[in-house]
């Protein structure tokens, strides 16, 4: 399902985008740049974090960690990521598919700097053997991504 509302997104939307399943494992950095063949920087992990009056996701390059002072200063409340067990109620993806397409509901959408050291990056696309092939200042026109320095 979770993999059908991100291909309906871009159906929708008209979006040149396709969804890359694979045979293996795309769940974590480490797995889903092996499966791709690229260095796991490029792979456009896709945080989901829970604040005091909403939920976020914030896109990082994969090998980076979140600065939780940065985030603080940026967000005005500690980093705290929303929980497995709420993890698809809160986004329409399950562990390791969390992606900024095809969600179940709005989420407003951050995209980390550390991105913009690549053309493109692989986020993942709804499931935990998929993956999205596009360009940095795509996703951020598609996202609506708003643009922020909270990584290491």
């Amino acid at each position: 399902m979770s993999i059908e509302s991100v291909k309906k997104q871009f159906k929708d939307e008209g979006l040149p985008l396709e969804v890359i399943e694979m045979d293996t494992s795309t769940a974590t950095v480490e797995l889903a740049a092996a499966a791709l063949g690229v260095e796991p920087a490029r792979i456009a992990k896709t945080m989901a974090f829970r604040l005091k009056d909403r939920d976020i996701l914030l896109l990082a390059k994969g090998d980076v960690k979140v600065d939780n002072r940065k985030f603080k200063d940026n967000f005005a409340e500690k980093p705290r990521f929303i929980s497995l067990d709420d993890l698809e109620e809160a986004t329409g993806h399950p562990a390791g598919g969390v992606c900024p397409f095809g969600l179940i509901k709005l989420l407003d959408i951050y995209l980390d700097e550390s991105l913009k050291v690549f053309d493109y990056v692989f986020p993942a696309g709804g499931g935990a053997n998929t993956a999205v092939k596009i360009s940095v200042d795509y996703l951020a026109e598609v996202t609506k991504g708003i643009w922020v320095d909270v990584c290491k």
